[in-house]
């Protein structure tokens, strides 16, 4: 298994889902910044993911690679600046911890901004879409439970969550 398998919960393909859901919301944002640290393993399928959905909506995505929370305002600053922006949070742990302070200047900049999980809009932030972590702790929880029962995992069926959070 990869380690950006391990460190994700999330297929590169959601990359399309929330750039089409920016545009929904704001028709108008031909700019998108992309932040995450680039020192996440995730990294360059999201950004190959990116570059493959972004024309099809008539997007620039640039990729804002963050890795200090001065880099955090460094990037909102200058798409700020920018005509028609947005900006969309992919999922990593730099993101996660550092959550309050983009949702803030996102805020503080007024740009419309996704991100990967419900905090971030619990904390204020625009909108989020992604996996229900509750529920995929959920089914880890089954695994684990049939594993102690004596099911040797590689006969376990794959599965994944049926329900999403916003």
């Amino acid at each position: 298994m990869l380690a950006a398998e391990l460190t994700n919960f999330y297929e590169y393909a959601m990359c399309g889902k929330w750039l089409s859901l920016l545009k929904e919301l704001a028709p108008l944002v031909a700019r998108v910044a992309v932040l995450q640290n680039p020192d996440h393993p995730s990294w360059a399928g999201y950004r190959q993911s990116i570059a493959t959905a972004a024309p099809s909506l008539g997007i620039e995505a640039i990729a804002s690679g963050v890795r200090s929370p001065a880099e955090i305002d460094i990037a909102t600053d200058a798409l700020a600046r920018a005509p028609a922006r947005g900006l969309l949070v992919l999922p990593d742990t730099f993101n996660t911890v550092h959550r309050d302070r983009i949702v803030a200047a996102a805020v503080r900049h007024r740009l419309t901004a996704i991100y990967p999980s419900r905090f971030f809009a619990a904390g204020g932030g625009l909108m989020s879409y992604g996996s229900d972590l509750v529920e995929l702790m959920r089914l880890a929880a089954t695994y684990v439970d049939r594993i102690l029962r004596g099911a040797t995992p590689h006969d376990l069926p794959v599965q994944s969550s049926t329900s999403s959070s916003w």
